[in-house]
C-alpha cells in the first residue's frame, strides 16, 4: 500500500480544511449577529451551540482513531477527523443562514 499522498490528495486535504474554516467563520459570525439580536436564531441557540461540541469533537476523535488503525494516510485520517464535525458546521451554516437577518415589527 502506498503510504505517500499525491499532489491531488494534498490539494483536497486542503480544500476540506478550507471548506471548514470558511464554515466555520460563517456560523461565528451569524450567532454573534444572533446573539447581538440582528440576525434571527432560535432561543435555543446558545445551547445547541455549547451541546454541539462534545460529540462532535468526540465522533471526530473515534474516526481518526478508527482510520489511524486500518493503516490509513495521514491525509485519509485527517481527513476522516474532518468528516464529522464539517457535517456540523455544513448542516448549521445552510440552517443559519435561511433564517436571516431578523425583522423588527413596525
Amino acid at each position: 500500500m502506498n503510504k505517500q499522498p499525491s499532489p491531488i490528495d494534498l490539494w483536497r486535504m486542503g480544500l476540506e480544511l478550507w471548506h471548514l474554516t470558511v464554515e466555520t467563520q460563517m456560523v461565528v459570525g451569524m450567532r454573534l449577529l444572533g446573539m447581538a439580536g440582528i440576525w434571527s436564531v432560535t432561543p435555543y441557540e446558545n445551547r445547541r451551540m455549547v451541546g454541539e461540541k462534545i460529540p462532535a469533537f468526540s465522533n471526530a476523535a473515534f474516526a481518526a482513531g478508527h482510520s489511524v488503525m486500518r493503516g490509513e494516510r495521514p491525509d485519509q485520517v485527517l481527513s476522516a477527523a474532518i468528516r464529522p464535525i464539517r457535517g456540523k458546521t455544513y448542516a448549521n451554516s445552510r440552517r443559519l443562514s435561511r433564517r436571516g437577518v431578523r425583522t423588527w415589527p413596525k
